[in-house]
């Protein structure tokens, strides 16, 4: 399954998707720890000292949010889901 990264967080890897190996059961933890074991730098854009996802980051499966709509970290993801992440993003 592939990550699409958008701003700081592209900036950060270097890559707009990112493909990750995950087992057939997995879920969004696990994609989201196989992404940052390739992409450690991640880790500080994306969590707080507590380990808590920041509030202002989002994450989509396949264009939904799983916290609002399904299981949040605990969600299914298959080998064609496409996650996302987006940090905050200003301009005009």
């Amino acid at each position: 399954m592939h990550w699409k990264l958008f701003a700081t967080l592209r900036e950060a890897t270097g890559h707009q998707e990112v493909a990750v190996e995950i087992e057939e059961d997995a879920t969004i933890r696990d994609a989201l720890d196989a992404l940052l074991q390739n992409h450690p730098e991640l880790e500080d854009e994306l969590f707080s000292p507590q380990g808590e996802l920041y509030n202002h980051i989002r994450l989509l499966q396949n264009g939904d949010d799983p916290f609002l709509t399904g299981d949040g970290f605990d969600a299914d993801v298959g080998p064609d889901d496409e996650l996302a992440l987006f940090p905050p993003v200003s301009g005009g």
